[in-house]
């Protein structure tokens, strides 16, 4: 039965205890309830720092009162519920669009129902109001030609066939409508951007209660230089966003338009549709914020906003239908396509969440509920079929740490054999073959005795932990004064060569300057692929920056390398740092901070000699991670002394943030001719597999 039938309605589930519930009406037969002029006028215009008409917010700031500390994760179905700090408040989101976009309106035909008619945005966030189909397209015929013969304010976008990262121009039809390409580079961007901004708050004091919040700053920064996609918004999906991806700041999914709310979690436009004006869903952010029930991977059942629940110090009321519970009645009505986000507690740092894109859904059901002697509205969201697996993919993890269900191919639990602090999965679900050839595992790099290292070298005289923007300690002043990792251990720029502290240097062993020596940090698995041998993928989620692990094997001289033989060009797990690796940029770019161009920027490795290792009969899981003309992995030089002589390590880190069970690929480069030195002649190549649009179709 369904709930709008007319008939009062229970859903069938044990979970819902169906004596409290007496006689509750479907909310499709309720009068909706709107907000008089006093409670929340149509529109507002008010000064950056109030005073702010009741149910009105300006956007999240940046300073609080001194001893205030900042929430990593807000309540993110009432954009209403948040207590505002006093204090410097900046603009509303809405003030840091581009200025091509600023106060646009747009005809909008609804994918869902043709009958959708025209809106347009008021902030971007919250609520909209109707104009006219005429009014509207002379507005944007004299927006389009005002902007014809204006430049962008910030070139950012791909240039096909010229590796991740590289800036060039973004039209503003990419900012409307993005692809893959696209949303790739804006997330880039954004998160360099905010790693600067968080070295930069690292290695200062930070006084009159200035929040550190640089994923604020750089979403701010960023829409003010018009470098965002999907501005154009639409039900469904965003172009270029895929289901699975994942976001560890909500203003990431502002910046590629999967969620323009920056705290709410009901994101919606209001359409004219015959003569009634109806709020419509586009996305919801479901993160247990309220009473959801978010275990089942294919239904879940969202709570409505308002009515102060979950709220220590104000009495619960009754929810309102208004605002973003009218906008899910109006979708439930329509059987409109609605974008679902779940937030997941982040394991790494359990103060935040993790940002799943989960794919489309329908509201199936709508009623009421009794709780706590006020009434809350319920939806039920139900996943539309054929779609990729997003969520369920990190239950079924969780199954399997937790051993509640077994690894389905697993041959064996730790192919390590206890030399990593974390166990690494060996896993065949593909075909009957029992693992790789045999070698021997070794977590690090080995020198020969006879190897020649480099220059003598001394660590740092700091006895506690280095510390950010300590001019006296060495290892910071050879990293040309800035400590390469944020606070959380992830890297914050490539390098030419990063100087982390040695196992002699007196200061803690959990100093935030030996990253990349302290092993593993995330649950990998070697698992058998279908076409391309054996691969590597995490079970856990993968922030851009992270430290994965380095490359691991026996040193070989260069000579001998280039003989062939066992050690030779036959060897296929050898890394070669004098082979040929497109170019890609990763680190921010300094104009943004009005910094001028430093070494921050300058991401060619500078080797203090070449470094051939090979991974053939000793080494670690990198020997496992494949070659892809697009990868998500990149190697960085890192040097520390130990017994007062420098070792040269090959560190891998995320270029990108990586979702559960994707498989970990880098460049593999290609191999220069050696016959005439400076000979820039490729040779050795092979034929890649790795499927990427990119592709070059070679390596090696």
């Amino acid at each position: 039965m369904e709930s709008g039938s007319g008939f009062n309605y229970v859903p069938p589930s044990a979970s819902f205890d169906k004596s409290r519930v007496l006689d509750v009406k479907p909310l499709r037969s309720l009068k909706p309830v709107f907000p008089s002029g006093s409670e929340a006028p149509p529109f507002v215009c008010a000064p950056p720092n109030g005073p702010f008409p009741h149910g009105f917010m300006p956007f999240y700031p940046f300073s609080v009162p001194q001893g205030s500390q900042a929430s990593p994760d807000l309540n993110h179905h009432n954009p209403q519920s948040m207590q505002m700090p006093m204090g410097p408040v900046p603009a509303p989101l809405r003030a840091f669009r581009s200025p091509q976009s600023q106060e646009y309106s747009r005809a909008f035909n609804g994918d869902a129902d043709s009958s959708m008619g025209t809106f347009r945005e008021v902030d971007g966030n919250e609520d909209g109001y109707f104009v006219g189909k005429k009014r509207a397209a002379s507005r944007m015929q004299k927006k389009t030609r005002k902007n014809q013969d204006a430049k962008p304010s910030f070139s950012f976008a791909a240039r096909k066939g010229s590796g991740p990262g590289f800036v060039v121009d973004i039209n503003q039809a990419e900012r409307d409508d993005g692809n893959r390409e696209v949303v790739n580079l804006v997330l880039m961007r954004f998160d360099a951007l905010r790693r600067r901004l968080s070295q930069l708050e690292d290695a200062k004091e930070l006084g009159n209660g200035v929040i550190r919040r640089a994923d604020l700053k750089a979403a701010n920064l960023l829409m003010s230089k018009g470098i965002r996609t999907n501005m154009r918004r639409r039900i469904g999906a965003p172009p270029g966003v895929e289901i699975g991806d994942i976001f560890f700041f909500r203003m990431e999914m502002c910046v590629v338009g999967l969620h323009s709310q920056s705290m709410g979690g009901i994101d919606y436009l209001i359409f004219k549709d015959t003569l009634d004006q109806d709020p419509v869903v586009v996305c919801i952010v479901s993160s247990a914020g309220y009473d959801d029930d978010v275990e089942d991977t294919d239904v879940l059942i969202y709570s409505g906003q308002g009515g102060n629940f979950g709220k220590r110090d104000k009495q619960a009321t009754d929810q309102k239908l208004q605002r973003g519970n009218l906008a899910l009645e109006r979708s439930f009505q329509r059987g409109n396509d609605i974008r679902v986000v779940r937030g997941i507690k982040d394991a790494f740092n359990p103060t935040s969440k993790i940002y799943v894109y989960d794919g489309l859904y329908k509201i199936q059901e709508s009623w009421t509920e009794n709780k706590t002697g006020c009434n809350i509205f319920k939806y039920k969201f139900v996943r539309m079929p054929g779609q990729p697996d997003a969520f369920a993919i990190w239950k079924s993890i969780q199954k399997w740490k937790e051993g509640l269900s077994p690894r389905v191919g697993l041959i064996l639990p730790d192919l390590t054999s206890g030399a990593e602090s974390i166990p690494v999965s060996l896993v065949n679900d593909v075909d009957e073959e029992k693992g790789p050839a045999h070698f021997t595992y070794f977590p690090t790099v080995k020198y020969s005795k006879s190897f020649n290292l480099t220059q003598p070298s001394f660590g740092c005289n700091c006895q506690n932990a280095c510390q950010p923007g300590d001019p006296n300690c060495s290892c910071i002043r050879k990293n040309e004064g800035d400590f390469p990792y944020t606070n959380n251990g992830v890297l914050v720029g490539r390098k030419p060569l990063i100087h982390e502290c040695g196992p002699t240097c007196p200061c803690l062993p959990n100093c935030k300057n030996r990253v990349s020596q302290n092993g593993l940090k995330v649950h990998l698995e070697v698992f058998k692929t279908t076409d391309r041998g054996w691969g590597l993928r995490s079970w856990d989620p993968i922030r851009a920056g992270t430290f994965i692990c380095e490359y691991a094997g026996e040193v070989i001289d260069k000579v001998k390398g280039k003989q062939g033989g066992e050690e030779g060009e036959n060897d296929e797990y050898v890394f070669d740092t004098t082979r040929f690796y497109n170019p890609f940029k990763w680190n921010y770019e300094p104009g943004l901070l009005e910094e001028e161009c430093s070494n921050d920027s300058n991401e060619v490795y500078k080797i203090p000699s070449p470094l051939i290792i090979s991974a053939k009969n000793m080494g670690n899981v990198a020997r496992f991670m494949n070659h892809s003309c697009s990868p998500n992995v990149f190697w960085q030089p890192v040097l520390y002394e130990h017994n007062n002589q420098s070792f040269l390590h090959i560190a891998f880190f995320a270029i990108k943030h990586i979702p559960p069970m994707t498989e970990l690929t880098y460049d593999y480069g290609i191999a220069r001719s050696d016959e005439v030195e400076g000979n820039n002649e490729l040779t050795g190549k092979k034929k890649c597999l790795c499927g990427s649009s990119s592709c070059r179709g070679y390596f090696g």
